[in-house]
């Protein structure tokens, strides 16, 4: 099988493995419940771009930084103690002085039932006037971290960009100081409608991603995402997600690497949702015009599928960190996303042995 043709740097050379830039919140799960109707939550951390640099460290065993901002009290401390149990470096976190009552700088909540059957997985996020938001370029010094410091990859996505007006500079900013050093750059699309919805829709998220995936080798996302982020049609596709076809999605993947020549891979996760609770699961990735696909799992059973993609994205990047072969590659980030979704909440809580079992076709019965 072919290797990518991305340059690393030297794992020696560098701190850090990897280093994610993005928002982290504090997530309450109701667990079997529903938001309106419980009295209790579950709490843990997460974030679309943070969770990728979680599992590579705490499942992969790679050494990850994190890029961000929490306002100092009482939740922005309980989100830094989530973050140290899960071994992420925060050593780059801006600290904002907290005003009192968060009129002019707080911590992001989300709340997320996880759905079952018929019923599907619901998000309510809390997040304006976050202190991530307020980062503005010229705040991090970017060389330092990717020159003095030293990296192999740095990972962004359109989740973090929708923020603020400002959030996309920074994360352009990040991204040319990467190119400068040497560093791998992936971003994923995470287009969510109502992180833009006030700021300009879909228009806006075109034009945000548009202008920042010239800086992109590793470019991310799902379906949806390559439409409504960046306007690149999947053919064929509808509301029957069941029919999801690999080769459809191989076409589109060729027209955005043409379209943006610095990209040398583009993947994505194909979901089928039978119901919240079962999904038919598997990944693809395009490079250098070969299309591969990962194993198939219909109908794998689903505890929560928050964060699948993100550990996809996570398996995937350590395949490449690694040197594997790019099948290789994929296999893990698809099996690692499978497994992220048999636990509760956003980040991933398998072993890289459970992965490699899983990559190997492990059976899921008992091990005593």
């Amino acid at each position: 099988m072919a290797q990518s043709d991305l340059r690393l740097r030297p794992p020696d050379e560098c701190r850090w493995d990897l280093v994610a830039l993005g928002e982290v919140m504090l997530r309450f799960d109701p667990g079997e419940g529903r938001i309106a109707t419980t009295r209790s939550f579950r709490v843990c951390e997460g974030g679309g771009e943070y969770n990728v640099a979680r599992g590579l460290r705490r499942c992969f065993g790679l050494r990850t930084a994190l890029v961000s901002a929490f306002a100092d009290n009482q939740v922005g401390r309980l989100l830094e103690d989530l973050v140290l149990q899960g071994g992420v470096d925060q050593s780059h976190v801006c600290w904002l002085p907290f005003d009192g009552v968060g009129r002019t700088v707080r911590n992001g909540l989300n709340f997320t039932e996880r759905g079952f059957g018929v019923r599907g997985a619901v998000g309510c996020s809390d997040r304006g006037h976050t202190a991530a938001s307020q980062l503005q370029a010229g705040q991090v010094d970017w060389d330092a971290i990717f020159g003095d410091e030293g990296a192999r990859w740095f990972h962004c996505g359109g989740i973090f960009a929708a923020l603020s007006e400002t959030t996309a500079g920074v994360a352009l900013e990040a991204m040319k100081a990467a190119r400068r050093h040497g560093v791998i750059v992936s971003y994923d699309l995470n287009y969510r409608p109502s992180l833009w919805k006030s700021i300009g829709g879909q228009e806006r998220a075109r034009q945000v991603n548009q202008g920042l995936a010239p800086f992109v080798d590793v470019m991310l996302g799902n379906e949806e995402d390559f439409s409504a982020a960046l306007g690149f049609e999947v053919a064929g596709l509808d509301d029957d997600l069941s029919a999801l076809d690999p080769e459809r999605f191989g076409a589109m993947m060729e027209q955005v690497a043409a379209a943006y020549p610095g990209i040398r891979l583009v993947a994505t996760t194909l979901r089928a949702v039978v119901s919240a609770s079962r999904n038919d699961w598997s990944a693809v990735c395009w490079a250098g015009g070969t299309l591969y696909r990962s194993t198939a799992r219909p109908a794998l059973e689903i505890l929560d599928r928050v964060g699948g993609g993100d550990s996809f994205a996570s398996g995937l990047i350590y395949g490449l960190l690694q040197g594997f072969d790019l099948q290789q590659a994929l296999e893990y980030g698809a099996a690692h996303g499978a497994l992220a979704m048999t636990t509760p909440g956003d980040t991933s809580m398998a072993t890289l042995a459970e992965v490699q079992a899983l990559v190997k076709g492990a059976s899921a019965r008992v091990r005593r």
